[in-house]
């Protein structure tokens, strides 16, 4: 499968931004921990952006960033959004409020708790008519989605806006799934050969021995392992850089890109 890259869009602890990450994931400056700004999401109403939770508002940062970052008009774009757990803070509010006697449910976390929330804010933000995926498939959702748009691209022959997103749950669910920063990440992908394109990746399966491809800089290493969506780092490293290939964890093995 190969696929053209035409914008990076990026929320993670200390990489705020892709145009503002590059120093970092090009290995010039040490990567530090620092906490996300809020997410403006100027691209939605004001009054679904009161209703949005913080799960929405992470994927919107990485979403808008890409959009900016390639000017793009999101109407024309199709989508993937790919996360492993949603929602959590969500879910365990609506556990509590179940084993409380009135079982007084918020309406507005009703609302959100379905795991194509963030998919559907950004229809409502891009006003975007064309077709829309939400997929989990644990740490390796980033993957999955990243098969899933680039099939929606080559079959549907449309351009697809890929975004993975987590966040860490709430004690006592954090026990059982350990996410332990946010992060977030967009890819505006489309078939190869029809314009100028940031790069061009060419997927391709790899065996279940081979080794994942690593961060070399110690604290983005320790960002990788932390969230699902962080998995892409290695990526991210080598498109700052220009080359190279990576080998990212997929389901039944791993999933082989490389960048020219």
């Amino acid at each position: 499968m190969k696929l053209d890259l035409l914008a990076v869009g990026l929320s993670m602890p200390g990489l705020a931004g892709w145009v503002a990450s590059q120093a970092v994931l090009r290995g010039e400056q040490a990567h530090a921990l620092a906490e996300l700004p809020p997410s403006a999401m100027t691209l939605l109403p004001a009054n679904e952006r009161r209703r949005a939770p913080p799960t929405v508002r992470l994927a919107f940062a990485a979403a808008e960033d890409a959009v900016d970052n390639g000017g793009l008009q999101p109407a024309d774009w199709a989508t993937v959004f790919v996360t492993s757990e949603a929602d959590t803070p969500i879910i365990h509010r609506i556990c509590h409020a179940l084993a409380e006697p009135a079982r007084l449910v918020s309406p507005t976390d009703f609302h959100n708790c379905v795991h194509n929330a963030a998919a559907g804010y950004w229809g409502i933000a891009a006003g975007c008519r064309l077709p829309s995926s939400s997929l989990s498939a644990w740490d390796f959702s980033f993957t999955a989605g990243l098969l899933e748009a680039g099939a929606l691209a080559l079959v549907e022959e449309l351009p697809v806006l890929l975004v993975a997103y987590d966040l860490p749950p709430p004690v006592p669910l954090y026990a059982s799934r350990k996410i332990a920063q946010p992060a977030a990440l967009a890819l505006a992908l489309r078939a190869p050969g029809n314009g100028p394109a940031l790069a061009r990746l060419h997927l391709q399966s790899g065996g279940a021995d081979d080794a994942e491809s690593r961060c070399a800089d110690v604290s983005l290493e320790a960002l990788r392992l932390s969230n699902p969506a962080a998995r892409a780092l290695p990526l991210l490293v080598a498109l700052a850089q220009g080359r190279g290939s990576v080998v990212l964890p997929a389901v039944g093995g791993t999933l082989r890109v490389e960048l020219s």
